[in-house]
């Protein structure tokens, strides 16, 4: 979902700097790249907090930081340039679709509310759906279940190294979105894309057959 459907990072940068300037942390950017996006909550705040965040520590300052988030980025859902024209014509052509993410339901609920995705998904999956989080394959795994189609019957489009390396440990065809790292800094992928403009579906299918 982040940096795939919309590009959410630079609105969780925002949500996190406040995080943690009300703890005196002031991570640069470059921490961020390195430590933030595309990870999991207990990654993060483990890490920048330097101590293991687990259990219902974890679950009230997760609260905490997403529930910033989402105040901040209310104002600003935005698809990702092409993005939704794609998605429809996938539908069109009776492609299921499922979205698999690190972040919390509300979030999902959030976006997959305001861009009317629900109705036109066979899976949504979120944080609170999975014991182990990406780069483990399991939401991957999960997802194809509630398809009904093995993984190498699936595509799946990522952003970042930990979803990349989900994707492919799940067995799975991996189309990476170039929306907040570039090509050098993701594991190998099937196809590469800036956006979903233009992208045609016979391109997509092609990677499945």
């Amino acid at each position: 979902m982040d940096g795939v459907i919309c590009h959410t990072n630079p609105f969780h940068s925002q949500a996190f700097k406040i995080f943690f300037e009300k703890r005196n942390l002031f991570p640069t950017e470059e921490e961020f790249l390195l430590h933030m996006y595309g990870k999991n909550n207990g990654y993060i705040l483990s890490h920048f907090l330097g101590r293991k965040i687990e259990g219902e520590e974890l679950l009230e300052l997760e609260f905490e930081k997403e529930s910033l988030f989402r105040e901040i980025y209310q104002h600003h859902v935005e698809p990702i340039p092409g993005f939704l024209d794609f998605f429809h014509s996938l539908r069109q052509e009776g492609i299921k679709t499922g979205v698999a993410t690190s972040a919390p339901f509300a979030n999902l609920e959030l976006i997959g509310g305001r861009l009317d995705l629900f109705p036109h998904l066979e899976s949504a999956l979120a944080s609170e759906h999975v014991t182990k989080h990406k780069p483990d394959p399991e939401v991957y795994l999960k997802t194809a279940i509630n398809l009904s189609l093995s993984p190498d019957r699936c595509l799946v489009f990522e952003d970042s190294f930990s979803g990349v390396s989900a994707a492919k440990n799940a067995g799975m065809k991996v189309v990476g979105v170039l929306s907040s790292h570039t090509v050098d800094e993701l594991p190998e992928c099937d196809l590469y894309v800036e956006n979903y403009l233009g992208l045609e579906l016979n391109k997509i299918i092609s990677l499945l057959e």
